[in-house]
């Protein structure tokens, strides 16, 4: 079989099902496992180039709506005929019928069905840790700083975010991305700022301009010296390896005053 993958988190699932051995190409941004680095770049998640596409005959190509512009994605790969299925979960559970999904396009259910339970028991295990907490420390995630857009209630980050045994400043808002400002968030006070720039590397990433925002010197993150810079690759793609941010969040609220 010829797989493609044209989104990040989908090819991470297909790692997480031991079949990269499958793919034949990847989007730009695929970056994870290391093997998929030498397989031929299709271009950016947004700007996918489908005639390399078609040129590399795929069996089925899994494409995703996770970002707004992908639409185009899926109508290049309707008017070239090409064998696709979508992925675009919000939250955790979705993942794991993604991971069923994956494995059932890729002609392994049986697969499927004992990595989604892996996933799911991962998942559990923090749920029970969570319960045993008496406190819960309020985390602002940066998505993009200027506009600022952070996840609302509806997303993955929510729930990861409890799973560690904290809470999203912004679950008060029933949507999956909030556009907002610096004075709003600076009024929710968050004891933890979390910046995942999406698309940004870490080392790329400027926490010393937080301390120039207006009035945010008095916000308890500040205060507390609690601005982490994340890898966005381990909190902003809706696949698997959420599990490991999970367990390096969880060690860094343990481990820092709030």
């Amino acid at each position: 079989m010829r797989v493609i993958s044209i989104c990040p988190s989908n090819t991470e699932i297909i790692a997480y099902l031991g079949k990269t051995d499958l793919l034949v190409g990847v989007d730009n941004f695929s970056d994870w496992p290391e093997e998929v680095n030498k397989l031929p770049k299709l271009g950016p998640d947004l700007s996918i180039d489908m005639d390399k596409v078609a040129a590399l005959k795929p069996d089925i190509v899994l494409a995703s709506l996770s970002v707004p512009g992908m639409e185009r994605n899926i109508a290049a790969l309707e008017e070239r005929e090409l064998p696709y299925i979508i992925l675009n979960p919000n939250s955790l559970e979705e993942i794991a019928k993604d991971i069923q999904t994956v494995a059932d396009a890729l002609d392994c259910p049986e697969l499927g069905r004992e990595q989604a339970v892996v996933f799911r028991r991962g998942l559990e295990y923090f749920k029970s840790k969570s319960l045993t907490k008496l406190h819960q420390p309020l985390l602002y995630w940066e998505w993009w700083p200027k506009p600022v857009f952070t996840p609302g209630k509806v997303n993955w980050l929510t729930e990861i975010s409890r799973l560690a045994g904290a809470r999203n400043v912004f679950d008060t808002e029933d949507a999956a991305s909030v556009q907002t400002n610096w004075e709003d968030v600076k009024k929710r006070n968050p004891d933890h700022i979390c910046m995942v720039w999406v698309g940004v590397k870490e080392e790329k990433m400027r926490p010393e301009l937080v301390l120039k925002r207006p009035g945010w010197d008095e916000m308890k993150a500040v205060q507390n010296g609690n601005i982490h810079v994340l890898e966005e690759s381990l909190y902003c793609r809706p696949s698997p390896r959420l599990l490991e941010g999970l367990r390096k969040l969880e060690s860094i609220i343990a481990y820092t005053k709030s």
